[in-house]
């Protein structure tokens, strides 16, 4: 740390403050002044909490620890903390320190996340001027201008690299010849059916995939979990075959997300109440291009889902009846097609892992310049 700066902790910059207000409480009212959540604005209210401008950041659920900042005349729902700065800090300068704290060290409760301000409230703090602060935001401002238009370049080049793929899937779907048939989807399976109640253990018993598991079209088994259940007692049919390709079948965010089990046997393993395994009949596909089938209609079954938020799910029957997959009878001609599309899909997640890269590097070298300019050093 710099010599000459002289430290004391977060709680001498600035003052908390509580908020009691809920999406309940102002349902039915209205006026002027915003109140925000932690997804941004919510609606006006008659009403406001807090005069000047502030920080806010979140302190329960999804998203802990993110920082904003709110106009004057206005107020957050009670989910969020409202950060004060008092007078002789520059409320920027404190945007920039509440985001280089790892708010992860202060996290407590497993299923709805909270942190306290008690607990970071000690986090170690730079009593330097407000001039000095100002210096200090205008060179993090230059430097996150800079990193943040490289973000945006890498996030559309990682975007592009995503639609080239599905856009070659749709063009080979969509210029269907001679042999090729059009059928609902549960006319061609054997099996369209959930797993088990998710109640996991931490050790023993048989794997079970879950939601977690079906990410970019593929099945990832280290985020499988562990369920008592004896395995005599599961039905041979809902455990995992070679070819089964399984469906998020509930979930915001995560409903509609398929991928095949191709090249790994899956032994004793199974899914939850929350996963569909979807099993073609057998010698109609060659199997591999089953995967592909359910791919190209990945985004109809996203958006197919039904219920309240956060609780949005997909019906067996609605799988087996909603949806028309087209494919050509010639497993010859569905070997062709999964060739090309296996080459391409290569190339792009190729692409997909060196822009993700870039972006995971920026978003390091942002926490790095923080660290630096928060120690004296930048």
């Amino acid at each position: 740390m710099k010599q000459d700066w002289k430290f004391g902790v977060l709680d001498d910059a600035v003052d908390r403050g509580s908020s009691n207000i809920s999406l309940n409480k102002i349902k039915d009212d209205d006026g002027e002044f915003p109140v925000f959540g932690a997804k941004g604005f919510i609606q006006n209210a008659s009403f406001y909490q807090q005069e000047n401008q502030y920080l806010a950041i979140i302190k329960d659920g999804a998203g802990i620890g993110r920082v904003s900042t709110h106009p004057e005349k206005s107020s957050v729902l009670a989910t969020m903390q409202y950060i004060l700065p008092k007078q002789s800090y520059d409320i920027k300068f404190l945007y920039y320190f509440l985001n280089s704290i790892d708010f992860n060290k202060y996290r407590t409760g497993s299923t709805i996340p909270h942190i306290y301000y008690k607990n970071y409230k000690l986090e170690p703090f730079p009593l330097v001027s407000k001039e000095e602060q100002k210096q200090i935001v205008v060179k993090l401002d230059r430097c996150f201008e800079a990193i943040d238009k490289a973000r945006a370049n890498a996030a559309k080049n990682l975007e592009n690299a995503k639609e080239l793929f599905q856009s070659k899937l749709n063009d080979i779907f969509s210029q269907k010849g001679e042999g090729w048939v059009e059928k609902k989807l549960g006319d061609v399976c054997s099996l369209i059916k959930r797993g088990i109640p998710p109640k996991y253990i931490e050790t023993g018993g048989i794997q079970v995939v879950n939601q977690k598991c079906i990410r970019n079209h593929k099945v990832n088994l280290t985020l499988a979990r562990r369920h008592n259940i004896v395995l005599k007692s599961v039905s041979q049919e809902k455990l995992i075959q070679i070819g089964d390709v399984l469906v998020n079948s509930t979930g915001v965010g995560t409903l509609g997300r398929v991928a095949q089990v191709r090249d790994s046997i899956i032994s004793d393993t199974t899914v939850d109440t929350h996963v569909t395994i979807v099993r073609p009949i057998p010698d109609l596909f060659f199997i591999d291009f089953f995967g592909y089938v359910l791919i190209k209609i990945e985004d109809e079954i996203t958006k197919s889902g039904e219920g309240a938020s956060g609780q949005t799910e997909l019906a067996r029957t609605k799988l087996q009846n909603n949806f028309i997959v087209s494919y050509p009878t010639s497993l010859e001609e569905q070997k062709q097609i999964v060739k090309i599309l296996d080459s391409l899909k290569k190339q792009t997640q190729s692409l997909e892992s060196k822009y993700q890269q870039e972006l995971n590097s920026l978003e390091e070298l942002k926490k790095s310049i923080l660290q630096k300019a928060f120690e004296g050093e930048l």
